[in-house]
Order: structure tokens, then sequence, then C-alpha cells
């Protein structure tokens, strides 16, 4: 699922909007180890130092979203151990998003392997026919997401969102490996 000529930039309030106009389903694909999301600066930074987490009006926004009657659902393949971003993210996001009603799964593989058929692509579906690729630069930063128009892409995509989610486990069965901090027991 390469980007191409049938892709086009979206700017960030077309993006945004397709959160809200969604009508059924919105799916994510995570592939990446750590994130730099602006937004998440103070949280992560507070993380690290003593464990402690705060929340802000961006992740409370999303578990406002994530609440209502759409399904949002997500799998991220995450690289064992654990990066400290990983762990922030469960901790701070993923248990409250899974709370809020957002399914999230987990799809672990160990350093060095990958899971057959699942790029290391990340994704948002939404309504199974609106497909934007998330670039990121090489520290995690969000480029310029692009909404594709192949029809063969978007296909793509829901088989990629089938079978990722098939190999992966919910995030509430995950968790119970580890503890509080996501620390393996």
């Amino acid at each position: 699922m390469a980007s191409g000529s049938t892709a086009r930039p979206l700017s960030e309030s077309e993006f945004d909007r397709l959160f809200e106009e969604c009508r059924y389903t919105a799916f994510r694909l995570e592939t990446l180890q750590v994130y730099d999301v602006g937004y998440e600066e103070e949280a992560f930074r507070r993380f690290l130092n003593d464990g402690g987490s705060v929340t802000n009006s961006a992740h409370e926004e999303w578990v406002r979203l994530v609440s209502g009657d759409r399904r949002f659902r997500r799998v991220h393949v995450v690289t064992e151990p654990l990066t400290d971003y990983v762990r922030f993210e469960s901790v701070w996001a993923y248990r409250a998003n899974v709370k809020a009603g957002e399914d999230v799964n987990i799809l672990p593989v160990t350093e060095g392997s990958w899971p057959e058929g699942i790029p290391h692509t990340d994704y948002w579906l939404f309504d199974s026919h609106q497909l934007v690729l998330m670039s990121y630069d090489l520290d995690g930063r969000m480029l310029t997401p692009e909404l594709v128009t192949d029809p063969d892409q978007v296909v793509e995509a829901n088989v990629v969102r089938d079978r990722a989610l098939h190999a992966s486990i919910p995030f509430s069965k995950y968790q119970k490996r580890f503890d509080d901090d996501m620390r393996p027991l």
C-alpha cells in the first residue's frame, strides 16, 4: 500500500472532518514503536519521570469521539520488549480508550520479526472505503496524511485490517502480561 498518483494530501481540517463524518467504523493500523505527537509531550515526560499520567484536552476529545455510536478499532503491531513510548501509550491512552469503547488490539512481535501479510504502513480506514495513508519522519512525527482513491489499495487495506484483527489480541488481554506501568511480570 504505497502512496502514488491516486492519493492526494489532506489538510488538517479535511483529515479531522473524516473522523466526524464517518458513519459506522474507523480502523487504525499502527506500526511504529515511537510516535512524536506534540500534544502528548508533557504527559510522556511525566510518565518517564514518575510513572504519573495527566490528561489533556486532545485526549479527552478522543475519548469523547470513541465513546459515541460509531465503532473505532485499532491494531498496533508492537515489538517486544516494549519501547518506553508504547508503554506510555498503553498506560496513558489505550486503557482510557478501551474503557470509552474503542477496540484496541495488539499484535506482538519479537524484535527483528514482522507479521506476514501486514505492511509497515500506518493508515486509517473510514467506513471501509476511505483510506488515509499516514506517513511519518524518522522521529515519528506525522507528515501530511494522504487520501487514497485507488479502489485496489482500498480493498487491500480492508484485507490487511481483517488479517491484523485476526492475528491480534485485545489490549485488555495483552496488558495482563504486564504490571501497571507495562513492564513484564
